[in-house]
């Protein structure tokens, strides 16, 4: 599909992976627990793959395999405990698990700062795996599987960057962030969020799992959260001297590019949900 779809502008590209990559992933929440849990889980070893490619290209040498293996074993385990399938008590696997990763730097040979690359492999997990892993408590809220939280959530962050996109292009004057991101505008930021916010309201009509003010705390926690997480990853993508995390969905880059607002959003958005 990538090749196909370079003859189209980058505009082109961009509205025709989108909705193709939005369709497949909206099917798949919406078809059951487990296409939801199929797809999460594809999208997440594709990112921590991404990661650490990315690292790499820096000249870093984090475990990129047992990394990637702890990310996916971390997303799988807290599936099936919030599934209620396996005991929360084997959330201490993790634990024993991540320290592995100490014993297996000591028969890496010639390596200039090992604990700098230890470092990077934690990075990649704690990053990229744990807001994926956090969502499957968010769609397990309610004691079982809801696909309207993913659901709600993704529009509305879609809202967010495409208003962002689109009202930065038009009227985009007041640079946001320039030194991290320099075509990120404040008019864009209230484009996205005033788009967000209307489709919060409206989904808040359709899916009355939660509140109308439920919904709009979550949309405020996914504009505040999906701007930062650009702004981060534009800060990753800076550090090492590159525009996209990846080429994988034309017209969008990779895919820590597509799902960067997420990563930010979701800790946050399941620290609302469990304790308020």
């Amino acid at each position: 599909m990538t090749s196909s779809l370079t003859k189209y502008n980058n505009l082109t590209q961009r509205v025709i992976t989108g909705l193709l990559g939005a369709a497949g992933i909206i099917t798949c929440v919406c078809l059951s627990e487990w296409t939801y849990f199929i797809i999460f889980f594809i999208i997440c070893l594709l990112a921590l793959w991404e990661f650490y490619k990315l690292v790499g290209l820096d000249g870093m040498l984090p475990q990129k395999t047992f990394g990637t293996i702890c990310g996916l074993f971390i997303f799988s385990l807290s599936f099936f405990i919030e599934q209620g399938r396996i005991s929360y008590r084997l959330y201490f696997l993790i634990f024993p698990l991540l320290s592995c990763v100490y014993m297996i730097k000591l028969y890496k040979k010639f390596e200039r700062k090992p604990f700098t690359n230890i470092a990077y492999t934690f990075l990649g997990i704690f990053y990229v795996a744990i807001p994926f892993s956090l969502l499957n408590i968010a769609v397990f809220e309610k004691g079982e599987y809801n696909f309207e939280v993913i659901f709600g959530c993704l529009f509305i962050l879609w809202a967010s960057d495409t208003g962002a996109y689109v009202a930065g292009t038009l009227f985009g004057k007041r640079k946001l962030f320039e030194r991290i991101s320099p075509k990120k505008s404040w008019e864009g930021f209230f484009g996205g969020a005033l788009l967000a916010l209307v489709f919060a309201y409206g989904i808040a009509h359709y899916f009355p799992l939660f509140t109308l003010q439920q919904w709009m705390i979550i949309a405020v926690i996914i504009i505040v959260g999906g701007t930062f997480g650009d702004l981060v990853e534009s800060l990753l993508k800076r550090s090492i001297e590159i525009k996209d995390s990846g080429n994988s969905l034309p017209g969008h880059g990779g895919f820590l590019d597509r799902f960067d607002g997420l990563l930010i959003s979701a800790p946050f958005i399941v620290a609302y949900l469990e304790i308020f």
